[in-house]
């Protein structure tokens, strides 16, 4: 792929920042809009030594800051949303909307100025279909409108909808992809994420708290290879128009994961269980199973997860004891 300026939104997130590492690294440009709500410029420490970095403060709802951006770039990839289950359930208007009007803005730049965007979806929009592997033309079985969680789910519906109808009808060069708990350095476990969490708690002391009776299963994707599957799909002109699972098919219960973060960890700390209704409140259901099938991009792009489970755990581990030692003292 030749050298390209990228605009990446939420580019100062999990995610963003690792891509445009990845990207910078690789000879492009990347200019990364963000408005820090959730984002963090430390995850940009390595970006901001790049000559061919630029952070723009500021957010897709904005028209003036948004239109300059993307007159200026080569393609947009669209990470910018509403972070994490914890922030979901307490402010699901905001969430909502903030998913819908800011991907709406940014295909609408995208069609202005002609530049291919790729779209960041969920696998949340399966909601509770359990079977497995799930490919990207299963079905999606959602609860009631009145559950607050499903409402972050049909946001990213409508997402990809506005994305893919923006292709078929406008001519928009849209790619969707849809990312199944995607871990690893630089996650917060600020909005509810499980796996940063837990390993915070055990490297505490703390009980590791497991929501519900911890059967449910899901399958955790390490950062490096979900940019792997970013920067394969941004590669190949035939990815436009269609929908991608980016995931591992390797599962485990959230309760083994607890009971390996605290083996890994060497803690003593002991697993506990509490309701959802104790966590997030009223409106909360979740999910028995959510694993990907990828076969649509492996066959594509060749792409295969590298990194396991531990690998990820050991990572994360790494960087909360480094978080947690202490500041030295000046001499």
């Amino acid at each position: 792929m030749e050298p390209k300026t990228f605009l990446i939104t939420g580019g100062a997130g999990f995610i963003g920042s690792h891509l445009a590492d990845s990207l910078l690294a690789a000879g492009h440009r990347v200019v990364a809009l963000d408005n820090l709500a959730t984002g963090s410029e430390a995850n940009l420490a390595g970006a901001r030594r790049h000559p061919g970095f630029r952070l723009v403060r500021g957010s897709v709802l904005d028209p003036l800051v948004l239109d300059e951006v993307t007159a200026g770039c080569d393609a947009v990839v669209h990470l910018a949303a509403a972070v994490g289950v914890r922030l979901v359930m307490e402010r699901p208007r905001h969430s909502f909307l903030t998913n819908i009007h800011g991907t709406e803005a940014v295909l609408d730049a995208a069609l202005r100025y002609r530049r291919p965007v790729l779209v960041a979806s969920s696998s949340e929009i399966y909601g509770k279909n359990a079977s497995g592997p799930l490919t990207e033309d299963s079905d999606r079985v959602l609860g009631s409108p009145a559950v607050t969680r499903w409402s972050y789910a049909s946001s990213k519906v409508v997402d990809e909808i506005l994305a893919l109808t923006g292709h078929r009808e406008l001519g928009l060069a849209a790619v969707v992809v849809r990312f199944f708990n995607t871990v690893g350095p630089r996650q917060s476990p600020a909005y509810g994420m499980v796996v940063p969490r837990l390993v915070h708690q055990a490297l505490a002391g703390r009980p590791l708290t497991v929501h519900g009776d911890g059967s449910q299963r899901r399958c955790f994707l390490h950062v490096a290879d979900a940019v792997r599957a970013l920067t394969g799909l941004l590669a190949e002109p035939a990815a436009v128009g269609q929908v991608f699972n980016i995931g591992t098919p390797e599962e485990i219960s959230i309760r083994d994961l607890a009971h390996r973060v605290v083996e890994r960890c060497g803690s003593d700390s002991p697993v506990v269980n509490v309701s959802h209704r104790e966590v997030y409140g009223e409106g909360f259901e979740d999910m028995e199973r959510r694993q990907p099938d990828t076969g649509r991009l492996r066959a594509l792009t060749g792409w295969t997860p590298r990194l396991t489970l531990d690998d990820i755990l050991d990572e994360t581990i790494a960087e909360a004891r480094a978080a947690l030692m202490p500041a030295p003292v000046p001499a």
